[in-house]
């Protein structure tokens, strides 16, 4: 199978998108521990990510609440779980991982939810960047914390959406 990569500029730097040509599996950031360059091997082509790049777009420009684009992020039923319960966390909250544990019928696995949620491969789209400690602290980001602030702050209506560092 082919994977397919684009590096779309925005408000956080140039994120890596990879995928299939159908469904986008990986988010990848510009730098922080969920850094991502595309493989060798990976064929480059921006046509199978038009639409990705359009929702983060108006999602940075502040229009967007909730993307709605194939995905197909790999792990294990664990992490699908959790991943998948990421995606109903509101637009502008935040959710402790006590609060995604529960959700997700394990009230007693906020470590192995925190994991998951670390391991998310396709972040911002799933938005990862809601969960924060029990005690409202903002906890790592595979983004770095100043990006999971930014997000955070651009949901919450804090700072004035943008689409690229000037």
């Amino acid at each position: 199978m082919t994977m397919f990569y684009h590096y779309h500029n925005t408000s956080i730097g140039e994120l890596l998108l990879a995928g299939d040509g159908d469904y986008l599996s990986l988010l990848g950031f510009p730098s922080g521990k969920m850094q991502r360059r595309h493989e060798p091997e990976w064929t480059k082509d921006g046509a199978p990510f038009k639409e990705v790049c359009f929702q983060l777009d108006a999602y940075f420009s502040g229009g967007l609440q909730e993307f709605d684009l194939p995905l197909m992020p790999k792990g294990t039923a664990f992490q699908e779980s959790v991943w998948n319960a990421l995606t109903e966390i509101p637009y502008g909250e935040t959710w402790s991982y006590g609060q995604l544990a529960a959700n997700i019928g394990k009230p007693k696995a906020s470590r192995a939810v925190g994991a998951a949620n670390g391991v998310n491969p396709i972040p911002v789209i799933i938005p990862c960047h809601r969960v924060i400690g029990s005690s409202g602290k903002l906890t790592g980001f595979g983004g770095g914390i100043e990006t999971k602030q930014y997000l955070l702050e651009l949901e919450s209506g804090q700072i004035a959406p943008r689409l690229n560092f000037a």
